[in-house]
């Protein structure tokens, strides 16, 4: 037995020496020999099935877009190429409205965000407060748009959390008073929804950067000699840390950049109705009874794709003139720029940010359990669990529906993420930046630009699997996500112990399945539980998808907080951040159990 093992150790060229040095090559030498093996073929050409899932989707929709909107579209007996489809749309009444408000909230929303994420890093960067703030931003992160959307409605409202509680000290309120809040012409209530929404998104990016060992140890230790010349805390950050992190963010703030000025859930929950942002309207044109305005609404959709492109490109543009206005200050010496105002500006901001947020979740919570509430008073006169019981009557389809498609949608995201991080290492070659730039292809491109194209496609393909199509949809989304998250952790992985299990005769799957995946069991929960958050929180996707058919948690919630009584939108509200909140309290409880009775088992 041992001869066979020696044999099997020469086979795979694999020496104590490379062992040692953990070399990633040493993937390359150990798969050589099983080149045929089934295992290995798939794992290696996981990366092309990647690509084909992201890009053919993308650009199959964006082509079906752009046919129809040059009014060739066989179905309506309409086969002569034409614009009136841009020719309605040119007509169409407050368009220019539309466009300014989709580009105003986008951009001053990223804006806003990206500022007050640097803001709160350079203030507390290499302090106690930034774990803690990152702490109570954290399951801010897990709400969906359209739970978030719903709560800052509720504060803001004329009648909402904020007017109840300032009304002590302000005379003859006791009628609520007349406001412009939320659905507001100008925009603003769309901008502090998607403020609060990605702020801590950007901020925890940041701090995932950051926590990566070569990087966040290069950067505290110029951060630390920053200081030790003599610069305050918010110039040396700016000055040493800002230029090597803000690489990282760009992809990431371009993502934010895209969703705010295409966002469908924000603007149609706190957005003006007279006229509502573009891409409102072209949902609408396109779930209209008359067919003919899919025209008028693809034309739409390549005027979306325009100004999101545009926004990209000013964004990158702004980068460029940034840097040659300031490029000479990270060399002039000046050590301060005001660093004590600046702590106390954002130390207040920080405050009054988390304030606001948690004051929403509060009043959310309060509405679902509220008996009859009279304005201004600031409780309930009773809390009853009536709305609760009425809604879970209620909601069995919509929450199977959620539920089973973020499983299926998660579950081959997750399959496909490993396998193809498994065919870096198997091969000793990183993905390219090409394949990195198409993982956030479907998060670059605004999603109501190409899902119109995507629905036509999958009509003709299949109209009935309405079940099958909303979970491809998702899968679009959640992928990025997973890959994401999963990518940091299995390329950190100590290559020493699959190297010692290949030299001893194991094949791949065996080294896979034995030797990585419990190494990697709790990313792999983690990126679960992200990936049915992105899932859950899905509503553009399974509306047009699923062609009205496929009712889930957030399609209720988004329809129900347009009409429906405050307290049950409260109800869907807190439904929908429940879920994935319960998938991320699991992924952090199921390792400690886990490997605690097997700890208990050995003993």
């Amino acid at each position: 037995m041992n001869k066979d093992l020696n044999d099997k150790a020469a086979q795979s060229s694999v020496n104590i020496n490379d062992i040692n040095k953990g070399s990633v090559n040493n993937c390359t030498a150990i798969a050589t020999p099983y080149k045929k093996d089934l295992f290995t073929r798939i794992a290696i050409s996981s990366p092309k099935l990647l690509l084909l899932i992201l890009v053919l989707p993308v650009l199959g929709g964006l082509i079906s877009v752009l046919l129809p909107a040059f009014s060739w579209v066989p179905a309506l007996d309409q086969t002569t190429i034409s614009l009136q489809g841009f020719k309605d749309l040119w007509m169409t009444p407050g368009l220019t409205q539309m466009v300014a408000l989709s580009l105003a909230t986008g951009l001053i929303s990223t804006l806003l965000a990206f500022v007050m994420t640097l803001m709160i890093l350079a203030a507390f960067f290499n302090s106690v407060w930034l774990t803690r703030i990152e702490h109570l931003l954290s399951p801010i992160l897990v709400i969906p748009h359209a739970a978030a959307a719903i709560a800052v409605g509720f504060l803001i409202a004329p009648s909402g959390m904020f007017s109840r509680l300032i009304s002590p000290w302000l005379s003859g309120w006791e009628m609520s008073p007349e406001g412009i809040f939320p659905h507001d012409p100008y925009g603003i209530s769309i901008i502090l929804g998607l403020t609060l929404k990605e702020l801590p998104f950007l901020l925890l990016i940041a701090l995932g950067a950051l926590a990566q060992p070569e990087l966040g140890k290069k950067l505290r230790q110029q951060y630390k000699v920053a200081l030790n010349l003599g610069y305050y805390p918010i110039a040396a950050f700016f000055k040493s840390v800002f230029p090597l992190l803000y690489p990282l963010l760009r992809l990431p703030i371009l993502a934010v950049l895209a969703y705010a000025s295409a966002s469908v859930e924000m603007p149609l929950i706190l957005g003006p109705n007279t006229p509502p942002t573009l891409a409102v309207t072209i949902m609408q044109w396109f779930n209209d009874v008359d067919l003919n305005l899919r025209i008028k609404a693809s034309a739409g959709a390549l005027l979306q794709l325009a100004l999101t492109g545009g926004l990209i490109a000013l964004w990158l543009g702004g980068e460029q003139i940034v840097k040659i206005l300031f490029c000479s200050s990270l060399t002039n010496g000046k050590r301060n720029y005001g660093d004590a105002v600046c702590q106390r500006i954002t130390a207040t901001m920080t405050t009054v940010v988390i304030g606001f947020m948690f004051m929403s979740l509060i009043g959310l919570a309060m509405w679902s359990v509220a008996g009859f509430w009279r304005f201004p008073d600031a409780l309930p006169e009773q809390f009853v669990l009536l709305h609760f019981q009425s809604a879970f009557m209620q909601m069995g389809t919509p929450l199977f529906n959620t539920i089973a498609i973020g499983l299926v949608s998660t579950l081959f995201a997750i399959v496909l993420t490993l396998l193809c991080l498994e065919a870096e290492q198997l091969s000793a070659k990183r993905l390219s930046n090409f394949t990195s730039l198409i993982i956030y292809l479907p998060l670059l491109v605004p999603s109501i630009a190409f899902l119109f194209g995507l629905v036509w496609l999958q009509q003709l393909v299949n109209n009935q699997a309405a079940f099958f199509n909303v979970a491809f949809t998702h899968l679009l989304f959640v992928l990025p996500y997973v890959f994401l998250s999963l990518a940091s952790s299995y390329r950190r992985l100590d290559p020493r112990f699959a190297n010692v299990a290949a030299s001893l005769g194991s094949t791949p799957i065996k080294v896979f399945f034995q030797v990585k995946l419990p190494q990697l069991f709790t990313p792999i929960l983690i990126a679960v539980a992200l990936g049915l958050a992105i899932s859950f929180g899905q509503y553009l996707p399974t509306l047009l998808a699923g062609g009205g058919r496929i009712a889930t948690i957030t399609t209720e919630a988004v329809t129900l907080a347009n009409g429906a009584s405050r307290r049950t939108s409260a109800v869907y509200a807190i439904i929908q951040m429940a879920l994935p909140l319960i998938g991320f309290i699991l992924a952090s409880l199921l390792p400690k159990y886990i490997f605690r009775s097997g700890k208990n088992n050995t003993h």
